[in-house]
C-alpha cells in the first residue's frame, strides 16, 4: 500500500469567535477535514495525506481547494457539483463549549458518493481510510451504502479503516437509523474511536467498557474511547487498558478535541508508538487545541 490517508467527508466554512467582542473569525473547516489536517502537522512529508469530497463551482468552494493545496493536502478527490454548494457553520461558545448553527440543505458533500467508481478509485491503493458518522449522516441511504461497500473493499484490499461516530442525532432521521447505521460502519472498521458520552447518550453504554464490547461485538478490531479528558479505556485485538491520570484543562473551545486527538492517535501509532503512549500523544494534542478559538489551532501543532 503506498503512504496515503484517505479521510472522507464535509468540509464547509467555518465562522468562529475571534476572542474580540463582535469580531468572527472565517475558515474551512468540518471534522475529517480537521483530522486530517492535524495529521498533516504531525506526520512527514513520507505521508502523502488526501481528502475526499465534494463542492460547488462558487468562490468559496474554490476557497476550500486553495486552502487545502496550501497546507499541504492533496485535493485530487474533491469533485465539483454545479448545482450545489459548499456548506456553512458558525460556532457558539459558553464556559469553553461549543455549539453549532448550520447551513447545509444544499450542501454538495452530500453527493460524494453518488458514484461507486470515483469512489473506489480514490480508495485504491490507500494505507489508511478515516471517514465519520457526520460522512455517514450528510448522504443519502444509497450514498451511504456505496461508500460501506467501497470501504469494506478497499479493506479487503489491504487498506486500514478508521471510523469515529461523531454522533449527530439532528442529522439523522430518526435514532434507530442513526444506531444502524453507526454499527454496521463500525463492523468494517479495523479501528473505532467513539466519545464515552455521545454513546451513553444514544446507545444507552453504561461505562466505557460496554461501549468497547458493543463495538467489538459488530465487527470493529479495535476500540479507543475518549472521554472528555477523563481516564481512556481501550479493547480490541491489539490488547486491552486503562490510561489514567491525564492532565486536565479548562477548556476556551472544545471544537475539534476529538478530532485532533484522532490525528494525534493515528500519528504516534505510524510512528511507531504502542497504545498507550499514542493515547498520551492524542491527548496531550487535544488538550493544547481546546486553549484556543475554532477547529485548526497552529499554535497547537507548532514546533
Amino acid at each position: 500500500m503506498s503512504k496515503t490517508i484517505l479521510s472522507i467527508g464535509e468540509a464547509m466554512v467555518e465562522l468562529s469567535p475571534s476572542g474580540q467582542d463582535g469580531l468572527w473569525r472565517l475558515g474551512i473547516a468540518g471534522d475529517t477535514l480537521n483530522t486530517a489536517w492535524y495529521l498533516r502537522h504531525q506526520l512527514s512529508s513520507d505521508w502523502r495525506i488526501a481528502y475526499c469530497s465534494r463542492i460547488g463551482m462558487g468562490q468559496f468552494s474554490q476557497q476550500m481547494v486553495d486552502f487545502l493545496t496550501g497546507e499541504g493536502i492533496d485535493a485530487t478527490h474533491v469533485s465539483r457539483d454545479p448545482q450545489r454548494e459548499i456548506a456553512l457553520y458558525a460556532i457558539s461558545l459558553k464556559d469553553g463549549e461549543r455549539s453549532f448553527s448550520y447551513w447545509r440543505d444544499t450542501s454538495a458533500a452530500k453527493r460524494l458518493a453518488d458514484d461507486p467508481t470515483v469512489l473506489a478509485s480514490a480508495l485504491q491503493g490507500t494505507a489508511i481510510a478515516y471517514f465519520s458518522g457526520i460522512t455517514l449522516a450528510i448522504l443519502p441511504d444509497a450514498g451511504r451504502k456505496v461508500l460501506i461497500q467501497a470501504l469494506s473493499a478497499a479493506r479487503a484490499a489491504g487498506t486500514q479503516v478508521v471510523f469515529d461516530p461523531n454522533l449527530r442525532p439532528r442529522l439523522w432521521p430518526d435514532l434507530p437509523v442513526m444506531r444502524n447505521e453507526i454499527e454496521a460502519a463500525a463492523a468494517i472498521a479495523d479501528l473505532v474511536l467513539p466519545s464515552f458520552d455521545d454513546e451513553h447518550s444514544f446507545f444507552g453504554d453504561g461505562d466505557p467498557q460496554a461501549t468497547i464490547a458493543r463495538y467489538l461485538s459488530r465487527g470493529a478490531g479495535q476500540v479507543v474511547v475518549k472521554a472528555g479528558g477523563a481516564a481512556i479505556h481501550y479493547g480490541g485485538r491489539e490488547g486491552a487498558g486503562l490510561i489514567k491520570d491525564l492532565p486536565r484543562e479548562t477548556p476556551v473551545d472544545t471544537t475539534a478535541a476529538g478530532d485532533s486527538f484522532n490525528a494525534g492517535y493515528l500519528a504516534a501509532r505510524i510512528g511507531g508508538a504502542d497504545i498507550p503512549a499514542a493515547i498520551h500523544a492524542a491527548h496531550d494534542l487535544s488538550r493544547k487545541v481546546i486553549l484556543n478559538h475554532g477547529a485548526l489551532v497552529r499554535e497547537a501543532v507548532a514546533r
